[in-house]
Parts: structure tokens; sequence; C-alpha cells
């Protein structure tokens, strides 16, 4: 692992907090598949959760308010036929939310406004053109309506969701499967990880592989993430040749070997990377184990820099991130992660200690807001654009206050069939009328 000597840096004494009981969501029935996903995700209204259920498929959607224990018949979302192995919150509208199942299907979902009040089991949309499971589903960073997904065939789709419309599908260029998928920040081109070791940067719109080559030589599989600040680069986790769980940082220019690399320790379980584009820190959560250690990023020297790092004796077997317009400003929480436990769900808190009631401006520079910088159709067309930001200083206008409209129209959709069923026992109905009438008059 890199040497612990860390240069001057304002986020040396960030420490982490978990939140007390109260403050925790218990009764939580976290998926046990061994599908590698997070399993938990949030935004500033609600946290998702992979459910445990016996038949079908469902994840759990909570409002952050509601801490404590969870009743025994809690809400879901339950319309899929198998596992839910992944889902993504759009960025643009809180209360839209995609699933990915081992039912080959994709569904997108529409949260009523304050949360479930009862389960959930018609989707606004499914997609449906994988023909295996689907194993990750993450939604455009600017562009509205715009979700990739990968499938087990392997096979890497985009789509206009509010369309229900394929947009375009890779196929054939990846030995094995797809493990994670990566937006870069203005939306141009994906990084994809797979268990065939390499890492394939992908142009969405023209189905193309932009680069390929072998990120990690262990063989239990990586992951990978594309982000933009201080510079481009593309960051990577998994095993080294002799098992032990390394990182590596690439330069999207020239990726013939990594500006980083560094062996962590020789613990099994898979990391989860989780980075702030705002600060440049980066958090690496390991499952199966109860640390979450966090470096600096930047562009001089040795480029990543061990910080400090998080313990607990529990260990966790799923992380969600906190998107930045959610955290405490007031209590200079630079990032929230929500770690799944046996049956609990509980948030950590990072802060930097200061003193004052200021709002701290090196702490928290204008971050990504909840309004595209694209339409779907824009994007489609051969546009790019960096997220639009927001202030998040007290006082100032929060974008996301408005969510973006959703409104889906599909030839294929569920919502499709539901009319033409209820066409169909219109019809039943009229022709049993029809023959009530002739009997009654006989």
């Amino acid at each position: 692992m890199s040497s612990k000597f860390v240069r001057s840096s304002k986020f040396r004494h960030v420490f982490g907090t978990p939140a007390k009981k109260e403050n925790c969501f218990e009764g939580v029935k976290v998926s046990r598949s061994a599908w590698d996903s997070n399993k938990v995700k949030a935004n500033p209204k609600y946290l998702g959760v992979c459910w445990e259920a016996a038949g079908g498929g469902s994840f759990a959607v909570l409002n952050l308010e509601s801490t404590g224990k969870l009743k025994a018949d809690a809400p879901l979302v339950s319309g899929h036929k198998g596992p839910v192995l992944d889902f993504d919150f759009n960025p643009f509208n809180d209360n839209i939310v995609a699933s990915a199942s081992e039912d080959t299907t994709v569904k997108i979902w529409g949260i009523p406004e304050g949360g479930l009040t009862s389960s959930l089991t018609t989707p606004l949309q499914t997609l449906d053109t994988h023909k295996r499971k689907v194993g990750t589903c993450d939604f455009h960073p600017s562009a509205n309506n715009i979700l990739a997904t990968s499938g087990t065939e392997p096979a890497l789709k985009i789509w206009d969701i509010e369309k229900g419309q394929e947009i375009s599908s890779i196929e054939g260029s990846w030995q094995d499967i797809i493990q994670s998928v990566s937006w870069n920040t203005d939306g141009s081109l994906l990084a994809t990880s797979s268990k065939d070791k390499r890492l394939r940067v992908v142009d969405p719109r023209s189905s193309s592989i932009a680069h390929d080559f072998e990120a990690h030589q262990g063989p239990k599989g990586f992951r990978s993430l594309y982000f933009s600040k201080p510079v481009e680069r593309i960051f990577s986790v998994g095993f080294s040749k002799s098992s032990e769980r390394q990182y590596s940082l690439w330069d999207v220019k020239n990726l013939s070997e990594p500006l980083a690399t560094a062996n962590i320790d020789t613990a099994a379980g898979l990391l989860m990377p989780f980075y702030d584009n705002d600060t440049g820190v980066l958090y690496l959560a390991g499952k199966g184990d109860g640390n979450i250690r966090y470096f600096e990023v930047t562009d001089e020297g040795s480029f990543v820099y061990y910080l400090s790092e998080y313990k607990s004796n529990t260990a966790q077997n799923g992380m969600g991130y906190m998107p930045k317009r959610g955290v405490d400003v007031s209590a200079c929480e630079i990032a929230r992660l929500f770690k799944a436990t046996g049956n609990i769900v509980e948030p950590i808190s990072f802060t930097v200690p200061r003193k004052g009631g200021q709002f701290q401006d090196d702490l928290f520079p204008d971050t990504a807001s909840a309004v595209p910088a694209l339409s779907a159709d824009e994007w489609k067309s051969g546009k790019n654009a960096e997220p639009k930001t927001m202030s998040l200083a007290p006082g100032a206008e929060r974008t996301s206050a408005a969510p973006v409209a959703f409104n889906p129209t599909s030839s294929g959709s569920e919502v499709d069939q539901l009319r033409a069923r209820i066409a169909e026992l219109e019809e039943q109905l009229k022709q049993k009328d029809a023959r009530i009438k002739e009997l009654e008059s006989k």
C-alpha cells in the first residue's frame, strides 16, 4: 500500500462517525445474492436497498426520515420475477428509479411523492431486449432519461427510458460478464470492467470500443470509475496476480500503464469505490470487512495519497453513497455513506472539523445539480455537456426542488400491456351483456 505520509491537506483529518441506533434503518432484509453490486443507493429523499425476497424480485425505497425499526410488512417495489441485482436513482428526478434483474428485464418505477405507502408492482416502463440476467444499470450524468445497462450475454445497452427505446447495443466485445459500468462526466464515454480482467472504454453512440487493456491480473474481478477532477482519469480496483487487493489510476490519454498502483491488503472481499468529484476524495469500502479507507487524488507527485481509515468491527455487505446535494453543509459533512450489515443500514457521516458556523466554500464548491444539461434527443444527436452545477451555500436556490417531469411513452411497456388487457376485458364484458340480453329476450 502507498506510504501513509501525507502532505498538507485540508482533508487530512476527515473522520467518520456512525449514526446512533435510532437514526439507522433496522429490520432491512439486504439481498444475499452473490452478484457483485453495492446493494444500497441513496439520494436526498430516499434510501434504496436490494431486498431478500422469497420468490420474485424486490427492492425497498425508504424515506430518509423513516429511521428506526421497519415494519415487518414494509412496502416494497415488487414487480420483477427474479432477484433485483442492481438499481439506480435518476439524478434529475429523485422519484424515478431503474432496476435490473435476473429475469432479463429492466424496469422504470415512479415513487409517489412522500414515499411508498403500499407495495408498488406496476412499472412506468419495461425494457426487455436483454437475453440473460441484467447486472448493472447506470443513469447518464448530464443528459435526461439516458440509461446504460449491462447483461450477462455479455452486452451493454443504452436506452431512452422515457420513450422506452433501445438506442444502441454493443455485443461481442467482452469475453466474460461485465461487472461495472461508469460514465465519464460529460457522458460521451463509458468505462466497463469485466471478469476477463480487461477494462474497456466504450463510445456508446457509435457502439464501438475506444480502448481495451488489462487492468488487474487477479482472477476475482474488478471495478472501474471514470472521473474528471482534478483531470480526467479512470480509477480501478481489483486484485493482483498474488490475490492482493489493489488499486490503479489511469491517464485516459495514455492507458499503456497506470499513473499509480498499489497493493492494499490480502483480504478476499471486493472493493466498492466512491469518488467525490468536488473534493478529489476517494473512499474504498471492502465487502466482508468493516473498514473504509479514504484517499486524496491529485494531479501531482504520487497522484493518490492515503488520508485515513474508518474502522469498525462489523463487516459490511453493501454500501451506498449520498449525492453531494444531500449532505449537511452546516456540520461540514463532506460525504455520507450508508453501510449495510446484517439487518441494519447504518449512515456514516464524514466531516472535516472546523470552528465557527460559517459556510466553508473551500470544502463545498458548486456541485452537480438536479437539472439536466441535455435532453435525451440532444445527447443522441451527438451533443456533450458537463453537468449543470448548483451552490450548496445556505439560502442558495436548490435547483433540485422541482424534479424534471417524466412522461413515459412506449410500444412495448407494461403500461401498454395493461391498456390492452383493459380493452380485452371491456370487449368480453360487452359480449356477456349481449348474451344476457339475448337470453332475456327468449
